[in-house]
Parts: C-alpha cells; sequence; structure tokens
C-alpha cells in the first residue's frame, strides 16, 4: 500500500475545538491503522515478528462474523463528532465506500444478519472477556479483535496498562470465548503504531489544536516538544505498544484457531487523509477502509503467505 500524504483540510473555528473540548478530553479513544516509519523486511512486521501464517484448521470462508474492541471498531468520529457510527466499521459496517470485512467474507445480504458488533469506545484490554462472552452467545465462525490502544493512551505513563495485564486479559478473553466456540476462528490485529500518529499530525495546527484537548496525552501531549523528557515519553509509549502487539503474537500463537495480522495495522503507512477530520486521531472512512483491506489479506491469506 501507498503512503498518502497530508491532504488540506478546511480551516474550522474555535468554536468547535472549545465545544467539543469536554467530551474528547473524556472519550477514551483508539486509533487509525498506522505503520511504521521505517518499513519492515519482506515477510515481517516492524517488531521484527514473522508475518501470519494459516493453521490447517483455518477457513478463510465463515459464514458470521462477531467483532469486539474499543472505537476504532465502532467507527467513532468517523461519520459525525463525538459519535460511533458502525455503519463505517472496517470489521461489520454496511457503508458501500468501506467495503467491510464482513461485506467482503459473507456478501452485503448476510453481512447485515450475520455479523454482530460488540466493540465499545473506551475499552481496554480488561474489557474484552465481557465483551468475548457476549460475542460467543451468538455462535460466530470468525471473531475480530482490535484492542490495545486505549490502554497505551494514558493521561500518564504510569497509568499505561502493565503488560502482565494485558496478556492476563487477554487470555482470559480468549478462554471465555473457547468456553462456549471451542472451534471459532479469531482473527487479531496489532496495535497501532502511536509514536507514527504524533509524526504524522504534528505539522498540521489544527491536529495539534484538538489533541490539546486531551487525545492520547501519553504520546500526543506537547507535540512540539523535542526535549529528552519528551522524547522518552513517546519512546515509552512506542514501546509499550511493541509488547502489546508481542502479547497479542504469542497468545493468539497458542491456539490453532487464532490468527495475528503479522503485525499488518502496526506497519501500515497511513497519512492524514486517513483520519477523522474532527479529531485526527481515528479513522476516516478512507481509514476504515483500509483496516478493511488489511483484515481481508490476513484471514485470506493462503499457508505461509503475507497477510498485507
Amino acid at each position: 500500500m501507498r503512503e498518502i500524504g497530508f491532504s488540506r483540510r478546511p480551516r474550522r473555528g474555535a468554536a468547535l475545538v472549545a465545544a467539543t473540548g469536554a467530551l474528547l478530553a473524556a472519550a477514551l479513544v483508539g486509533c487509525d491503522a498506522t505503520g511504521g516509519a521505517t518499513p519492515a523486511p519482506k515477510g515481517t512486521s516492524a517488531s521484527g515478528s514473522p508475518a501470519p501464517s494459516p493453521t490447517p484448521a483455518w477457513d478463510a470462508s465463515p459464514r458470521s462474523l462477531a467483532a469486539v474492541g474499543d472505537s476504532i471498531t465502532r467507527g467513532f468520529d468517523a461519520c459525525s463528532v463525538l459519535s460511533d457510527c458502525p455503519e463505517v466499521s472496517w470489521a461489520t459496517g454496511t457503508d458501500p465506500s468501506v467495503h467491510s470485512l464482513a461485506v467482503r467474507l459473507l456478501g452485503r445480504d448476510a453481512a447485515a444478519s450475520h455479523s454482530w458488533n460488540y466493540a465499545r469506545t473506551g475499552a481496554r484490554m480488561a474489557d474484552l472477556p465481557e465483551q468475548m462472552e457476549r460475542a460467543a452467545a451468538k455462535s460466530p465462525q470468525l471473531v475480530t479483535v482490535m484492542v490495545g490502544g486505549n490502554d497505551a493512551c494514558r493521561g500518564a505513563l504510569r497509568a499505561m496498562t502493565p503488560v502482565s495485564e494485558f496478556r492476563r486479559d487477554f487470555e482470559d478473553a480468549m478462554r471465555t470465548l473457547r468456553k462456549e466456540e471451542p472451534k471459532a476462528q479469531v482473527y487479531v490485529a496489532s496495535v497501532p503504531d502511536l509514536k507514527r500518529l504524533w509524526s504524522e499530525g504534528r505539522g498540521n495546527a489544527m491536529a495539534k489544536q484538538v489533541w490539546k484537548l486531551g487525545i492520547c496525552p501519553t504520546m500526543l501531549g506537547d507535540p512540539d516538544a523535542l526535549g529528552t523528557k519528551s522524547v522518552k515519553r513517546r519512546d515509552a509509549v512506542y514501546e509499550r505498544v511493541l509488547a502489546y502487539n508481542d502479547v497479542l503474537k504469542d497468545v493468539c500463537s497458542r491456539d490453532r484457531y487464532c490468527r495475528y495480522d503479522g503485525g499488518a495495522v502496526f506497519d501500515y503507512r497511513f497519512g492524514t487523509g486517513q483520519l477523522s477530520q474532527w479529531d485526527y486521531f481515528h479513522p476516516s472512512k478512507d481509514g476504515q477502509s483500509r483496516l478493511a483491506e488489511i483484515a481481508f489479506r490476513a484471514v485470506t491469506a493462503e499457508r505461509g503467505a503475507p497477510a498485507g
């Protein structure tokens, strides 16, 4: 996929920023389909993990799908400010411009009746077991997982979810699913590269104004600051995201019906054209479409082939 550079945005008044500030700061948010600044070697992710290899039991043609995760999967801020827009969700959306994973796999009619979205805006990994329980009740043949951005996007570094807790909650979520659906397939998306988000948006004056409202302070706070303390703060978030992705990869590898994306979401070289015009953080409709493409490639990849 080619990198898309900055897109020109109409200037918005300070009134919009002020009016939405309190709500944006209160909303725990996910992030966009992102990628590392340097392309990874072929067949590996930026973190050095191998591209996904399907198990012999993998079925690339499921007949039902349930999605769990955070605001990305809810389509937050993709259609209107401070609102979920599940119709453009990369996983289960019905908007033709997105061409969601459910539509690609099930067809438009079946996607409307045989896909379910249990993601929640603001969710962290600790919320995944409850979402998995709800998903399992539908007996889906495929479950999509995209979560972790909110675990790193906190008010301070010390508030980020410890890696051990992240692992414990993901393992708990998988056990919850397996208790009811031992053979349901699971697609796990990597946590996006939040540092690339900062790098792409810091040259956009409007993005920086919106970020000041409290969006992902651990990474996006003081976006122009390049002192040692700020650099170390961003590096700590970057390393935590890498650690989360290592957990996702490891836990998924222990389940023969689970497939990790090989770091494809993390590695995706997005531009501001894939970001919401309201918060410069969540995926736009175009960003949601790119996530759907990545997921489809991972789910339908042949054994041993890279997903995207």
